[in-house]
């Protein structure tokens, strides 16, 4: 009870006391003592200087016994317990002392001279002393001043009381009543109140204590209520709910978990939950704490009856801190979901028709193989298969057909396949090969020969294929999956372009010929932009005198630095990105333009102009847009010669065929080009309205060749196809003519007309209009 508010209180008013009143009570005691003291010196002061006269004729004659006597008078004065004479020659020394025995005090002395008035003027003959008791505080306190300070002590002692009174009272008897309140809420557990009712500050601290315990008392039936019904809910949830600590102890589990796992309660609480899950999803499931509140983890539990199961895992984190760490997590059972997704998987990355890896499969697997590779200190090799004329067999023979035989490859190329190599169908006709070997480029040379072999067999009696096959060294050729596998592929594609059929390693040539392309692209992409493309004219000759019948239009791009560039690659690479058809809407707009410019020349209104058209330009859009052209440049229709190729033809498109007989009805005319250099190109006489053959100028050069086989074959060819379209009402155009030699020659085999170098070559529209103007006056001036 040392630190008890009593005893506080007592303390406090203690000093209040000692500090305020105690030295007060002192000043009051010290003023008195010197009030007092100052009377006795005043009173002494007078009785010396009537004394000090009375013994001045008596210290004049020595008479000691009247010095004696006044002396005794003296003394017997008010506070004076001693008195002493003395004369200056010392002969007389008289004093007088009532002081007891038992005095031990401490006195105070007053002297005086005495001074006798002779003839010859005043003469000190000595000094009386007188001695006094030294006051203390209290020995000058008169009666009044003692009745006041009792009265004064007595009204503090009555404050003091009844400050401490009161405060037991009213402060004190409240507060223990609250401790005692508080104390047994605390033992017993039960919310018990304050006994004590006043309008005071304690009063109201009372009842904010009660309303505190009844508010308290209320809220803690309500948690008791929601902790059973949380209990009921925690057992009865048809889930699989358990708690752990921060150490990943398991505190609870639900009725539902034992039920599942088939543990009983008593054996799981304070285990390890990592315990309970198997070796290879362990430390997935412990790095879960590293990772934010609320992870999700699927990992392998293992049941009390060895049975396991894949469980996927919520957990929602609760606690005060770092040491204070819990969390609920819902264990669900996602076996038959696990498996489902593992099927879904297998499915996403094999392809359905043949069950090798599709390209999503392959793309994960080439990044593990090349893993493996590096770890096994070997090479990779990477095959890029593409079937060749797949499509052909395809659109001629149905897509059931081509899948048979992409079936039939596949089980061919399994036979020649090590356990340690993956093989997977990019999509369509594309096939891709990984060989891990010490020596890839060594094992790659041998699987294509295998390749090879299994083209030998046809596929069915009137199925023949091959393939063209690109082979990627890793880590020569490449150091990334992406890489190896685009540069296999550039490798196949550099073989079709050789001449299909067979094997091509990648060389870095083939990314010169990669960064050509790309720049090509870039320049026509540049040139349609920036208008760099022009259509250039090369007239077309009647071989019968040599005058010209009409022209066709031949795309150049004239580069604003480079000049004019090979056209061939450009056309090449414009098929392939589709930006052809833009490229030639560009080139027959200024086409019929400048036929437009050339058809106010004297004797040109009657000539044709020729234009290429690519596959991919024949949209359902094309009549329309070349009837608007020729409109607006009023050039009439049958002035327009539609050059198709037998790449056209080939694709046997309805929808091409349909476009093809719509500019025929136009008006305008269709010439076959390049004729004799595919397949089946008589068929094509009889299957579209064509009005033009062109033959290929391969003839052309072969009708003087020196091989006399050669020549004889080439004139038989040409003669044969002259006479055909001649009877199917077809005009007969030859192509590349370069001497005057060819010209007799074909001009004799009957052929209508010729083009070629020896005649004019290609020019820019400007530079014809020029010559022609020029020529014609030249001829006026002639005539």
């Amino acid at each position: 009870m040392n630190n008890s508010v009593e005893n506080r209180f007592f303390a406090i008013v203690c000093g209040a006391l000692l500090v305020f009143v105690a030295p007060l009570f002192v000043l009051f005691l010290f003023l008195s003592s010197e009030r007092a003291d100052k009377e006795i010196r005043d009173h002494i002061s007078v009785l010396l200087v009537a004394n000090a006269q009375a013994l001045a004729k008596p210290l004049w004659d020595l008479d000691e016994d009247s010095v004696t006597q006044i002396s005794a008078t003296v003394v017997s004065q008010g506070a004076i317990v001693k008195v002493e004479v003395r004369d200056q020659s010392g002969q007389l020394d008289v004093s007088q002392s009532t002081i007891p025995r038992s005095f031990n005090g401490q006195l105070v002395q007053v002297s005086r001279a005495i001074i006798y008035n002779t003839v010859d003027g005043p003469r000190n003959l000595g000094s009386i002393s007188v001695y006094y008791p030294a006051l203390g505080l209290f020995s000058g306190l008169k009666q009044e001043e003692v009745v006041f300070i009792s009265i004064f002590i007595f009204a503090v002692l009555t404050v003091f009381g009844t400050a401490l009174i009161g405060n037991r009272f009213f402060v004190i008897q409240p507060l223990m009543r609250l401790t005692a309140a508080i104390e047994a809420t605390r033992q017993l557990g039960s919310r018990h109140h304050v006994d004590w009712q006043s309008n005071d500050e304690m009063g109201r601290l009372a009842r904010s204590f009660n309303e505190m315990q009844t508010k308290l008392e209320s809220e803690e039936k309500e948690l008791k209520l929601a902790h059973r019904r949380a209990t009921d809910i925690y057992n009865l949830t048809p889930a699989m709910l358990f708690s752990l600590d921060e150490e990943d102890r398991i505190t609870a589990v639900s009725d539902y978990w034992l039920l599942a796992t088939g543990y009983n309660r008593a054996a799981v609480i304070g285990r390890n939950f990592g315990d309970l899950v198997t070796s290879n999803t362990r430390d997935k499931f412990v790095k879960r704490r590293l990772a934010e509140s609320g992870m999700t983890v699927t990992v392998k539990f293992v049941c009390l009856d060895g049975r396991t199961m894949d469980v996927l895992i919520m957990e929602s984190e609760a606690g005060a801190g770092a040491h204070d760490r819990l969390s609920l997590s819902v264990m669900t059972d996602v076996t038959e979901l696990k498996a489902s997704e593992d099927r879904n998987h297998r499915q996403a990355i094999t392809d359905h028709l043949t069950g090798l890896l599709n390209r999503q499969g392959f793309e994960a697997v080439l990044d593990n193989k090349i893993a493996a590779a590096d770890a096994a200190g070997q090479e990779l090799a990477c095959l890029f298969v593409d079937l060749d004329r797949f499509k052909w067999i395809n659109d001629n023979m149905g897509h059931a057909a081509g899948d048979m035989a992409l079936i039939e490859l596949v089980e061919r190329l399994k036979t020649h396949l090590a356990p340690s190599d993956e093989a997977a169908r990019l999509g369509g006709d594309e096939f891709a090969i990984l060989l891990p070997a010490k020596d890839a480029a060594k094992r790659a040379k041998v699987m294509c020969e295998q390749i090879a072999s299994i083209f030998e067999t046809p596929f069915t009696p009137d199925m023949h294929l091959s393939a063209s096959v690109g082979i990627a060294i890793y880590p020569h050729h490449a150091a990334t999956a992406a890489e190896l596998l685009q540069k296999s592929d550039m490798a196949m594609y550099a073989k079709k372009r050789d001449g299909k059929n067979g094997a091509q390693l990648f060389d870095n040539a083939m990314l010169d010929r990669a960064r050509r392309r790309a720049e090509i692209e870039a320049n026509i992409e540049a040139g349609l932009v920036d208008n760099w493309f022009e259509a250039f004219l090369q007239p077309i000759v009647n071989l019968n005198g040599r005058g010209i019948a009409g022209f066709e239009a031949l795309m150049r791009l004239n580069h604003p630095q480079k000049g004019l560039m090979p056209p061939a690659e450009i056309i090449s690479v414009a098929e392939e990105t589709a930006k052809i058809v833009r490229v030639g809407n560009v080139i027959m707009e200024k086409a019929i333009a400048n036929l437009a410019k050339i058809s106010r020349i004297s004797g040109m209104q009657d000539s044709y102009l020729a234009i290429n058209f690519s596959p991919l330009q024949f949209e359902p859009a094309l009549p329309a847009r070349l009837a608007a052209i020729v409109g607006r440049h009023g050039i009439r229709p049958e002035r327009i010669v539609v050059e198709i190729t037998e790449a056209v033809l080939m694709h046997d498109n309805p929808e091409i065929r349909m476009i093809v007989t719509e500019l025929r009805r136009f008006g305008c005319r269709i010439a076959l080009d390049d004729f004799g250099t595919g397949y089946s190109s008589l068929s094509y006489l009889n299957r579209f309205p064509v009005d033009i053959i062109k033959i290929d100028q391969s003839f052309t050069r072969a009708i003087n060749d020196g091989d006399d086989d050669v020549r004889q074959k080439s004139r038989m060819l040409i003669e044969g196809i002259t006479t055909l379209s001649h009877k199917m009402n077809c005009t007969v155009i030859a192509e590349g003519i370069e001497t005057e030699e060819e010209c007799r020659t074909l001009h004799q085999m009957g052929l209508d007309y010729g083009q070629g170098y020896l005649f004019h070559r290609p020019q820019h529209a400007t530079a014809l209009i020029e010559q022609l103007v020029g020529s014609q006056s030249a001829v006026a001036r002639a005539s």
